[in-house]
This record gives C-alpha cells, sequence and structure tokens, in this order.
C-alpha cells in the first residue's frame, strides 16, 4: 500500500480492470489507543482487540480495550476537568468558537474520515462524504451557536423576594455510541454537552472505534481542553457497564438496543441514580395510499429500508401499500431492490455496502429464514451477495402478518415486510401494532389523509412516533427535536431540546426586605 499524502491508502491494481487505476481501499489507521486527559494512552491491562473490514472480515487494526482501571482514569479526567477546568467557566461565546474550529477540522479531513467510517463499518465512502460528515459538522456549528443562549427565568415569587433561575451544566457525561453511524451520533451526543460546559467520556462501539478516536485528536487540535473529551474504546460489560455504574458520572446519554438501554437503567438506578437518556430501537410504518405516485413511493421505500443497508433505528421496514396499487407497487419494488446495488462501499456505483460485522451478518440472515419459517412469502433477494465480506441482497417479503417476528422485532438489515390494506382506520390499526415509537411515514397527496394518519398513529396503549415524515424520509435537522417513546426510550437528540438533557436547573431566591415592590 502506499499513501496518497492525505491519510488514505492506495491500492495501484485494486479495480479489477487491470489498468493500474489508483483507487482508495483502507484509511491510513493513526489512532488505535485511549484518548485521556488530552493523550492518547495504552490501556491499563495492555490488552487490544480486534475491528474488522466487513468488506472481508479481515483484521483493520488492533484497538488499546479499555475496562474499569482505564474508565476510572478518563472519568476521573472528566471530573477535574468539570470541577478545576476552565471550559465550564468560558463564557459561551468563547466555547463556542472552539467548537466551530472543531468543525473547521472535521471539515478539512472530511475524505480522510469519510475513508475511516466506510473501511471500519461498511459505510458508503461517498454518502460519508456528502451526508455523514457535514452532517457533523452542520450538527457542531449549530450548537456552537446556542452555546452562549443558555439562560434561565425571572421569577415572581409571592413575598419579600427577588428570584432567577440558572441553568448550569450537568457534569461529566457518559456518552455511548453505536456502530451505524459512528460520526454522526459521536457529534449528535458530545456537540450539546460541549456547548452547556459538560465534560465527557466516550465509549464508542467496539466494532467502529476509529472515528472516535481521530475526532478527540481533532478536538485537542481545536483547543478543547483536556479532559473535556475522553475517547475508551472497549466493550459494553466492561467498559460499557464501568461508566455507566461510575459514582462519578453525572448523566449518561446511550444510542443502541432496547435490551442494552434496560441494563443502562438498571445500572444508573443502583450506583447513583445518574439521568439516563435513552434512543433505542425501532420498527417503523411507512404508509403508502392509492393516490401516490407509485414511481415516487418505490424509490421512497427503498430509500427507507435499504439506505445505510438497513442499519438505521427509524428504517420504515413495515411497508404497507393500499390494494389498489399493491400488485404495480409490489412488481416495481421487487424490481427497484434488485437494482439496488449491493457492493464494495468504496466504489461510487455501490447503493449499499456490508453490514458492520459477523454477527449482525447473521443476525439478518437468521430472521431471514425466520420469516419462510413463518409463513411469508420471500418476493427478491434473501441471500449473501458475495462470497467474501458481509453482504446481504436487499430482501422483500410479502404475505406478512402483523404477528410474525419479522414485522413486530428490529432486524436492522435490508428486510423489507411489504403488507396490503384496504381502508384508513385498517391501516392506522396495523400501523400501531408495535411496541416501539420512533418514527413513521406517510405517501399521499392528499393533505387530509397526511394529517389524520399522522395524528392517529398514536392510539391507545400503543407506540406514539416521534417523527412523521409525509412524502419524504429521513428529513432529519439539526433543529428538529429527535428521540423516542416507549420501548424506544426517552430524551431528545437535535435541537434546543437537547441541550436540556445536559443542564440543571437552580433556583436562587434572595430576600428583599425593603422593597417597595412584590
Amino acid at each position: 500500500m502506499a499513501s496518497n499524502g492525505d491519510g488514505t491508502a492506495i491500492d495501484m491494481a485494486s479495480n479489477g480492470n487491470g489498468d493500474g487505476t489508483a483507487r482508495v481501499v483502507v484509511p491510513e489507521i493513526k489512532f488505535t489507543k485511549l484518548f485521556i486527559n488530552g493523550e492518547f494512552v495504552d490501556a491499563a491491562s495492555g490488552k487490544t482487540f480486534e475491528t474488522r473490514d466487513p468488506r472481508t472480515g479481515d483484521v483493520l487494526a488492533h484497538v488499546a480495550e479499555a475496562d474499569q482501571a482505564d474508565v476510572d482514569l478518563a472519568v476521573k479526567s472528566a471530573r477535574d476537568a468539570f470541577d478545576h477546568g476552565k471550559w465550564p467557566r468560558m463564557s459561551g461565546y468563547e466555547r463556542g468558537r472552539v467548537m466551530s474550529k472543531l468543525a473547521d477540522l472535521v471539515e478539512q479531513h472530511t475524505e480522510e474520515l469519510a475513508a475511516l467510517d466506510g473501511a471500519d463499518a461498511g459505510k458508503l465512502l461517498l454518502l460519508g462524504k456528502m451526508i455523514d460528515i457535514p452532517a457533523a459538522t452542520q450538527m457542531l456549528r449549530y450548537y456552537a451557536g446556542a452555546a452562549d443562549k443558555i439562560h434561565g427565568d425571572v421569577l415572581r415569587v409571592s413575598g419579600k423576594y427577588q428570584g432567577y433561575t440558572l441553568k448550569e451544566p450537568i457534569g461529566v457525561v457518559g456518552v455511548i455510541i453505536p456502530w451505524n453511524f459512528p460520526t454522526m451520533m459521536f457529534f449528535l451526543k458530545v456537540s450539546p454537552a460541549l456547548a452547556a460546559g459538560c465534560s465527557v467520556v466516550v465509549k464508542p462501539a467496539e466494532q467502529t472505534p476509529l472515528s472516535a478516536l481521530y475526532y478527540a485528536h481533532l478536538a485537542k487540535l481545536a483547543g478543547v481542553p483536556d479532559g473535556v473529551i475522553n475517547v475508551v474504546p472497549g466493550f459494553g460489560p466492561t467498559a460499557g457497564a464501568a461508566l455507566t455504574s461510575h459514582m462519578d458520572v453525572d448523566s449518561v446519554a446511550f444510542t443502541g438496543s432496547t435490551e442494552v438501554g434496560r441494563l443502562i437503567m438498571e445500572s444508573a438506578a443502583r450506583s447513583n441514580l445518574k439521568t439516563v437518556w435513552l434512543e433505542l430501537g425501532g420498527k417503523s410504518p411507512l404508509i403508502i395510499f392509492d393516490d401516490a405516485d407509485v414511481d415516487m413511493a418505490v424509490n421512497l421505500s427503498r430509500l427507507a429500508v435499504f439506505f445505510n443497508k438497513g442499519e438505521v433505528c427509524v428504517a420504515g421496514s413495515r411497508v404497507y401499500v393500499q390494494e389498489g396499487i399493491y400488485d404495480e407497487f409490489a412488481k416495481k419494488t421487487a424490481e427497484a431492490a434488485q437494482n439496488w446495488k449491493v457492493g464494495d462501499p468504496f466504489d461510487v456505483t455501490s447503493n449499499m455496502g456490508p453490514q458492520v460485522d459477523k454477527d449482525q451478518f447473521e443476525r439478518v440472515l437468521k430472521y431471514i429464514e425466520l420469516g419462510k419459517s413463518e409463513g411469508a412469502t420471500l418476493l427478491t433477494g434473501g441471500k449473501p451477495a458475495a462470497d467474501k465480506g458481509y453482504y446481504i441482497e436487499p430482501t422483500i417479503f410479502v404475505d406478512v402478518t402483523e404477528d410474525m417476528r419479522i414485522a413486530q422485532e428490529e432486524i436492522f438489515g435490508p428486510v423489507m415486510s411489504l403488507m396490503k390494506f384496504r381502508t384508513v382506520d385498517e391501516v392506522i390499526e396495523k400501523a400501531n401494532c408495535t411496541r416501539y415509537g420512533l418514527a413513521a411515514g406517510i405517501v399521499t397527496k392528499s393533505m387530509d389523509i397526511a394529517n389524520r394518519v399522522s395524528r392517529s398513529v398514536r392510539a391507545g396503549t400503543n407506540a406514539i412516533p416521534v417523527v412523521v415524515w409525509v412524502n419524504c424520509y429521513f428529513a432529519f435537522d439539526p433543529d428538529a427535536p429527535f428521540g423516542g417513546y416507549k420501548m424506544s426510550g426517552f430524551g431528545r437528540d437535535q435541537g434546543l431540546a437537547a441541550m436540556d438533557k445536559y443542564l440543571q436547573v437552580k433556583s436562587v431566591i434572595t430576600a428583599l426586605p425593603d422593597s417597595l415592590w412584590y
């Protein structure tokens, strides 16, 4: 491998056509140690773990493996930075300037960072450069602008008193992020915490630790004080458990599975009753009515299910199509799935890369076999898409009923359950048949139907989607709060509402015995 000078490696004959044309294969991996108190250090135990390239299953790097001793050091660093350091004592304007500089540095390293996530998570390089990295810098700049707009209220208290409230940073925040969007999730949690004046200890997913370590490096270059950002790669039962149970951690923000979310709540309750914020699983419905433009609906459903190889918490994997267009839609969506190119995420013609690792690859294939055994009919796909690596064909099931596990459980892979409905009332009942409450999509030309359904997908004890997209999907914005209800968690990311997770409200009451006005 040669280097092209920007941190990416070059294989001179890897494109398969024998002409020696250079193609990016894997980034140069610069950071594999823990980042604690502004320095890259080995794990106290000296242990490392493998992170693998999902394109091949080969080892990509050996990364320092944090456990209890390392988390203790990271939390102590974060606590010292919060209790005695300058970050929470800076003006919001000053914090915002540092965060803006970090955004500039991330932007300058777009190619290298997108390649890291491409090699570590199987994400498309092109979309990393077009979506993930720009979204991260936009998030940073949004909260950089919010850092000097944190204020309390003047209170009209009774009696001879003056009252007001202060909003103060909560302290040390443990951040545990998933592997499907390593970059976006890092900044989704870290940005508002930094703006609020908190210090953080980040445990990235063990499958995808590389970009988080790079962001710690860039944060130091941007001027974030030592100890404010710490990154401790490791495993959930060790590093994650140490973080969530730590008596000196004031809050935990987590995105991941519902099962792990339960464990985090238990851990917080058994330790210091730290606040917990969870964004968990989903099984979102996409509802397509007879009046929809079929071609548009086909393209939208393909995006909703197969984008990022289905590894999206809000994937619209339950697709309900009204009977008048169902047959046409089924035919066209099967063709669209077959034309959705599965291949090397560094190939600009690929639409979908490999699942993140062997475990997820096998999990998705098991669900496909389960769907067959439950009586669903495989319309297309359903098999590995390559002899090497963790590639799976875009898969569509028909003849699916609401009680089937493929319609109820989060698969987190490129698997669509396609179902037919007749009336609006029927589809509202079916859409509500889930324990999750994260998102929903509606495709119709009728605003009456759109308004009715968007307000009705919330009945009784069923889940209430936090986001309802009408004639679009995955329409996120830093200013639009997002999160879950019920089994999808609680708390909001994005928007100014996310700042409240990292702030405490303090009331200050001052006696005014000689005031003429009460």
